[in-house]
């Protein structure tokens, strides 16, 4: 049977062994799921040993580190190595009461599969799996020489596979890397990234008094961490998006004059975005620059919680001794995390009020990703993708980050094909994340093509 034929008759089997992965609640911020985490790494290495790989294992970390799952099919003489990476691990799911249907009981409706992990990025993930599969099983044998290694950690960091990149394993010796964990600009349109942006994330911790106080006996003297962190948010960054942070935009360089056209010419409406996408009444941010150079090319500077004092029904008055914040950096392109860091740390010291001492904790932090377009990988996934789906491959950037891109540069030394199946509208992070079915089944066609056009170049 041909590979692509392989991949049509199968469809019911692929949808019901992504369903089975989907009702794993891999939640790796969440000790309580330790387990789970777990079991979903040993379906990826059972998936590994019945496609019909040479090699599949788990890769432990240190103490309380999530397993890499690695798996390799080397039998393609003289022919590239692509190094396939996905992650196992989701989001928790909370608020649970705004899902439609339980988030781990992955459910179709229409055209699209819910469930929490749908899209990001077990769907994709197993697009991969799944192209692999129809080559091995239908004919015995890959196009290309593949190697997967697939993670439980980048929704909390990737502290293991960044370790693991580190000691510049000669087993991941390879020519590019294929990351499915992007989405297509618009329905439709295959579509390549070529730029994702950096993350440091912090947390900035206020002290205040040696414990918590009565308000009305203490109120008017006793330092208020809230109050605190709330003034130095409110410091950090402008009403019109800009950050005041001293030389944060040092090297901050606009992207070229042809990449800036070519965003123009993408089918983007604001009103559709605003309405579709965001659901509020206006959009924000700097002003002198498009939503969408906003959106991939300018860094940011974002409050994602704020926690201390007391919250419960009712009334308690107090004067909280401790305050927390989440706060997060997005980078662009010659943005260096060490230095950002740096300035960050300096400037919420500066901003900090008289009673207050102040902390802050790096959570994660990984650099800016620009990929080159003029290379056999990237030009061979553009033409794979314009095949399946019958339009010319457009190129973008991305506002999120993935940490593992900017890894495999600076230890592999190799690229990084972008190659995204997800939508805008489906709902990562939040209730009700959707995969769209046709982009499922379609992804894996186009890995598959891409294997082959590979071999041919």
């Amino acid at each position: 049977m041909d590979p692509f034929e392989y991949y049509k008759a199968n469809r019911e089997k692929f949808l019901a062994g992504l369903k089975e992965w989907l009702k794993i609640p891999s939640i790796s911020t969440l000790p309580e799921h330790k387990s789970d985490v777990r079991r979903a790494a040993e379906v990826v290495a059972e998936e590994f040993r019945a496609m019909g790989l040479d090699k599949a294992e788990l890769i432990e970390g240190a103490a309380g580190q999530n397993p890499l799952v690695y798996g390799e099919w080397t039998g393609a003489a003289g022919q590239p190595t692509l190094l396939l990476y996905g992650h196992y691990d989701v989001q928790p799911p909370a608020p649970l009461e705004e899902w439609l249907s339980p988030p781990f009981e992955p459910t179709v409706r229409g055209e699209d599969l819910f469930a929490r992990g749908a899209s990001d990025d077990k769907g994709q993930t197993y697009i991969l799996l799944k192209a692999v599969e129809g080559f091995l099983q239908a004919t015995g044998r890959l196009p290309i020489n593949i190697k997967f290694l697939i993670e439980g950690e980048e929704e909390v960091g990737g502290a293991h596979i960044e370790q693991y990149l580190a000691t510049r394993p000669p087993q991941l010796q390879c020519d590019a890397a294929l990351v499915c964990d992007t989405e297509m600009f618009a329905p439709e349109l295959p579509t390549l990234t070529t730029g994702l942006r950096g993350l440091v994330y912090t947390e900035i911790e206020a002290r205040g008094a040696a414990q918590d106080l009565h308000s009305g006996l203490y109120g008017g003297a006793a330092p208020n961490p809230i109050q605190a962190l709330a003034e130095i948010l409110a410091a950090l960054k402008r009403s019109d998006g800009r950050i005041l942070i001293p030389g944060f935009y040092r090297r901050v360089q606009r992207p070229s004059r042809a990449e800036l056209d070519a965003w123009k010419r993408l089918p983007f409406n604001e009103r559709t975005f605003l309405r579709k996408e965001i659901g509020s009444s206006a959009l924000v941010g700097e002003k002198g620059y498009s939503v969408l150079e906003r959106l991939w090319a300018r860094p940011t500077l974002e409050v994602h919680g704020i926690a201390g004092g007391f919250t419960g029904e009712g009334a308690k008055t107090v004067i909280p001794a401790v305050a927390r914040a989440k706060v997060s950096m997005r980078l662009v392109p010659d943005m260096r995390p060490t230095e950002v860091i740096r300035q960050f740390r300096s400037a919420v010291k500066r901003l900090t009020p008289p009673g207050i001492r102040t902390t802050v904790r790096v959570l994660s932090a990984a650099p800016a990703s620009l990929v080159k377009t003029d290379n056999r990988f990237i030009e061979a996934a553009a033409e794979a993708l314009a095949q399946v789906f019958g339009q010319k491959t457009v190129y973008i950037r991305a506002g999120g980050s993935i940490p593992v891109v900017g890894l495999f540069q600076k230890h592999l030394g190799v690229p990084t094909v972008m190659m995204g199946f997800g939508l805008p509208d489906d709902r990562l992070h939040s209730p009700n994340e959707k995969f769209h079915l046709p982009n499922f089944y379609r992804g894996i066609e186009a890995v598959g093509r891409y294997f082959s056009l590979l071999a041919g170049r």
